[in-house]
């Protein structure tokens, strides 16, 4: 039975039948929070393990991911695996005074941490504003970002703040650009997801069960 099977998604996709993006993201949400302590460990392994895989991840020298909250998919493990490659380990931060915009900053054994109005944990402010930490999203190799949702050919769904897409909209218009490889539950596929004129497109999404390279 394919992940999404019981997921309340219309037949038909068409100007008739359009998706209620805001139902389906909570559905997903729950979905992933739904899963067992277990069944995340097992899930975050075997993402891991297709990371280590791609020729992208492989070469890379700067990285950036996350530290993940509500039941996403966990890419922490890679952290130790990078670290004895020599590389860089990079995270997002909401970045003070630009609305829905990030920064990366560079993530140590040491870097302070605090949670963020999200709940999330990211490194200090007085640690980030220090501009020898931070490093601009065109400098990464790889960004490592989480979804909500995905679909077979690529597209996909965030938490629907923009602070991605907001802080990417640069890899429209110049390069370089770093390789965005979004990461998920399988559970979290859904059938199709119609993608929006402001969305910024991934080379690849990995779940715990595949690799979707659009």
């Amino acid at each position: 039975m394919p992940p999404y099977a019981d997921i309340a998604y219309p037949a038909s996709l068409s100007a008739s039948h359009p998706i209620d993006k805001p139902s389906l993201r909570r559905e997903l949400r729950r979905r992933r929070r739904g899963l067992t302590p277990r069944q995340q460990r097992d899930a975050s392994r075997r993402l891991c393990q297709r990371l280590k895989q791609l020729p992208e991840i492989r070469r890379a020298r700067r990285i950036s991911l996350y530290l993940p909250v509500g039941g996403e998919i966990d890419p922490t493990p890679l952290i130790g695996w990078l670290r004895r490659r020599n590389v860089r380990v990079y995270l997002p931060v909401l970045r003070p005074f630009a609305e829905n915009h990030l920064w990366l900053v560079e993530y140590r054994p040491n870097t302070p941490m605090i949670k963020n109005r999200f709940g999330i944990f990211e490194p200090a402010p007085r640690y980030s504003a220090q501009r020898r930490n931070r490093l601009p999203a065109w400098g990464l190799d790889v960004m490592i970002v989480p979804l909500v949702g995905f679909d077979a050919q690529g597209n996909r769904m965030g938490m629907g703040g923009g602070f991605y897409d907001r802080t990417l909209a640069f890899t429209r218009r110049r390069r370089p650009r770093p390789w965005l490889i979004g990461v998920a539950h399988s559970c979290q596929q859904v059938p199709h997801l119609p993608p929006e004129p402001w969305d910024i497109s991934l080379q690849a999404i990995v779940s715990d069960q595949e690799v979707v390279r659009p």
